[in-house]
């Protein structure tokens, strides 16, 4: 069996979107062993901050809130695609030539994955390729970005699956990750009435038949 951990490492200096000073985290440390008898740190973070899923309130107004996801739609089968060769945006006509089906859960693989710093042209997910997942049903879509989407004011990407209930999980890290079948494993974070939340995501492959005996 192999875990392959496609999350963001949480760091006061870990890259965050268009490199915003506000958008950065602060951890700090409230008591450690030279003042008390243990050690307590505090963080202080952007819900949209690293590895994270949007709830449709993030882009429509009134839209539902992450409490209200069932949590079985985030530990289940997945694809992951490679757009690796990919310069700009995700179309339509790209996803087509690609095995989706109604109900997956994707994941975009692109040359994100081997940037480490934030890149103001990365790679996305363009409204028609929105468009077009919608109409096929998926039940969710990751990216390697901290944005599934830019270039885009009326941020169709977003409005299009959101408003049709598709979970997007933004901030992915697939760079050792191969084209193919995977387990996803990325409950979010437990809190009610956000419009986004942190989660720890990890792709499971080769799990064998005797694992719990």
């Amino acid at each position: 069996m192999k875990i392959y951990d496609i999350s963001m490492d949480i760091h006061k200096d870990m890259t965050v979107y268009k490199n915003k000073e506000e958008k950065k985290p602060r951890i700090t440390v409230a008591q450690d062993h030279k003042t008390g008898s243990s050690y307590t740190s505090y963080i202080t973070m952007e819900m949209h901050t690293g590895t994270h899923i949007d709830a449709p309130l993030h882009m429509i107004d009134g839209g539902s809130t992450m409490e209200l996801y069932d949590l079985e739609k985030f530990i289940r089968k997945c694809k992951v695609f490679d757009f690796t060769n990919v310069e700009d945006k995700i179309t339509e006509e790209l996803l087509q030539k690609k095995n989706i089906e109604k109900d997956d859960f994707i994941l975009l693989k692109t040359r994100n994955s081997f940037v480490e710093d934030f890149d103001f042209q990365f790679v996305y997910l363009e409204k028609s390729g929105a468009a077009y997942l919608k109409e096929v049903g998926i039940s969710g879509v990751g990216i390697d970005a901290l944005g599934i989407e830019r270039d885009q004011g009326g941020h169709e990407t977003h409005k299009a699956l959101l408003g049709q209930g598709i979970i997007i999980m933004e901030g992915l890290r697939l760079k050792e990750v191969a084209e193919g079948e995977y387990i996803l494993c990325a409950p979010p974070l437990k809190i009610r009435n956000v419009e986004a939340a942190p989660t720890r995501a990890l792709l499971i492959k080769d799990i064998p038949s005797n694992i719990f005996e």
